[in-house]
């Protein structure tokens, strides 16, 4: 289980994290999402101690996580937004030089890359240099290196950034896969359909604060499950109902270009963002 405990980050004067108190159980997957500027990433530092807290804690199965704690560290493997593999490597010696660097036995290495380029389609371009390998395959092997040393937390800073549609829904698919083995999954992502998808609970959060913990689910019932997009001169307007019968009757009583659907996490995103989460 991770546990932030009032967790603060400040750069001078200002608060980048502000008094996060927050629980996710082992196994879980869960979603941080808010704006530009909301926390999310500065959040995911934190925990994987890349930067320190200003203020509180961080606990990883009741045991406090800090930098003097290589047992706590070994259970936390992270993805970043960027590439941050050397492009004149090959898989193996990507997955090689990861594996050293945690003192693996060389034939455990081998044998964890062998499973992991398996399970995640790989095994067949082995040998191709990372400068060779397209978006999705980039992003498939930064999940295979973090996976090597067998964490049990998994966290994943916008992983799909930049991925076309098909690689995006390949890897929502590993990622599903991966969380059916009990790993724990903290993900932040501007894709709202993909917290939608995969995520059991979110948190929103905007400047450093959280906001509201949820399921996907229940922060669209409790926006309307319902919605008609009313196109006006100015764009579209969204109108949200609890019933479809209701949605229905508003639609039969207005002329002109109208759509009836279901709501979206992303719809709850919108108005949040629109009412209090305003972006910085």
């Amino acid at each position: 289980m991770i546990e932030l405990k009032n967790l603060t980050k400040k750069f001078d004067s200002f608060t980048a994290v502000d008094h996060l108190n927050l629980k996710i159980e082992t196994g879980e997957f869960f979603g941080l999402l808010g704006p530009n500027g909301a926390g999310k990433t500065t959040t995911i530092s934190m925990l994987s101690t890349l930067l320190l807290p200003s203020e509180g804690e961080i606990y990883i199965d009741g045991e406090r996580l800090t930098r003097q704690r290589p047992e706590l560290k070994r259970k936390i493997s992270v993805i970043t937004q960027e590439y941050s593999m050397r492009q004149d490597m090959n898989m193996d010696e990507i997955m090689e030089y990861q594996g050293r660097l945690y003192f693996m036995p060389l034939k455990q290495i081998r044998s964890r890359t062998e499973e992991l380029l398996e399970f995640c389609g790989l095994i067949n371009f082995r040998k191709r240099s990372v400068r060779k390998l397209s978006g999705g395959m980039k992003r498939k092997l930064m999940v295979c290196r973090a996976l090597l040393t067998e964490p049990e937390i998994l966290l994943l800073d916008e992983p799909t950034a930049g991925m076309d549609p098909l690689s995006r829904r390949q890897m929502w698919n590993l990622l599903r896969q991966l969380n059916e083995k009990n790993l724990t999954i903290l993900l932040t992502t501007h894709y709202i359909e993909e917290a939608q998808s995969l995520c059991g609970r979110v948190a929103l959060m905007n400047s450093g604060k959280l906001e509201e913990v949820n399921t996907p689910e229940n922060l669209i019932n409790a926006l309307g499950a319902y919605a008609v997009d009313v196109m006006t001169k100015d764009g579209i307007v969204s109108k949200y109902f609890h019933q479809k019968e209701q949605a229905i009757s508003y639609l039969s009583g207005i002329d002109g270009q109208l759509t009836l659907r279901e709501t979206t996490l992303e719809d709850v995103f919108l108005e949040r963002a629109g009412k209090h989460l305003t972006p910085s």
